[in-house]
């Protein structure tokens, strides 16, 4: 691709991502120290940018850092971010701060998962949770979006439905903000799901006050045992994979899955 192509190919994107944010040229440029006509430049291809400036709009944009290098190899430069391998099983620092984490938060049930919800790690509480509720453990690169929907576990958690609307729903927002092809993508494979697309078109009307947070209700042996989750990620990440992984954690909204989670067995 000669430098014209580049310019042009990098205009196009960088117009994508500063409509997607709701931003005109004049709030863009001024966000980041350059002029409305420099930038109008840029985004039909007439200018072309330096790395920097690539970098900069791209921050300013809070642009992930997966598509930040998508917007520098666009622009004819070499991606500045690399991506680790989370699968592998020393990832310095960061892998020891998760597995710190993992422990600490024993017994609760927790999972680290990329951005596509594919399970990379868990700790000895999801793994004996998954065993006591469905009578065997979930496989590391697992798609723990897909399978939670899936039919096979459905008569497990009480309020699937309203578990399988709030978790698409999601989905579908996350592939809105990411607004790449691959992800929505990803949206088609969750309504290929049995009961999804019904679902979806159809929820269920809620007279009643919202909790402060969704609980899913899982049938256990025991009784109902009622979980919700919290989301943490790295706060200062300069790496593509650690940027996107994310530990999820479910914690009991009740006195007897809390006795539950800690009882022996």
């Amino acid at each position: 691709m000669d430098t014209a192509a580049h310019a042009t190919h990098y205009g196009t994107e960088l117009r994508t991502w500063r409509m997607r944010r709701g931003l005109s040229q004049l709030d863009l440029a001024l966000r980041c120290g350059t002029s409305q006509r420099h930038l109008s430049f840029l985004e039909t291809g007439r200018a072309r940018p330096s790395r920097g400036m690539v970098l900069a709009l791209a921050g300013v944009l809070d642009v992930p850092l997966r598509h930040q290098n998508t917007l520098l190899l666009s622009a004819g430069f070499a991606p500045a971010f690399r991506e680790t391998d989370m699968s592998a099983p020393d990832i310095g620092p960061v892998g020891r701060a998760i597995d710190l984490t993992l422990e600490k938060l024993e017994p609760y049930p927790t999972l680290v998962v990329d951005r596509r919800w594919k399970l990379i790690r868990a700790n000895e509480g999801a793994r004996r949770f998954q065993r006591r509720v469905f009578g065997g453990e979930t496989p590391i690169g697992t798609n723990i979006m897909l399978a939670s929907l899936a039919p096979e576990g459905r008569g497990l958690v009480e309020n699937w439905e309203e578990v399988a609307l709030w978790t698409l729903r999601r989905a579908q927002g996350e592939a809105m903000v990411e607004g790449t092809p691959e992800a929505a993508r990803f949206v088609d494979e969750l309504l290929e799901l049995p009961g999804l697309p019904k679902l979806a078109q159809n929820p269920k009307a809620e007279n009643a006050a919202l909790p402060p947070v969704l609980s899913v209700r899982f049938r256990a042996r025991e009784g109902i045992v009622s979980l919700f989750t919290t989301l943490a990620t790295l706060g200062t990440p300069l790496d593509v994979s650690l940027q996107e992984v994310r530990i999820e954690t479910f914690f009991p909204a009740d006195d007897f899955t809390q006795k539950w989670l800690h009882a022996k067995g």
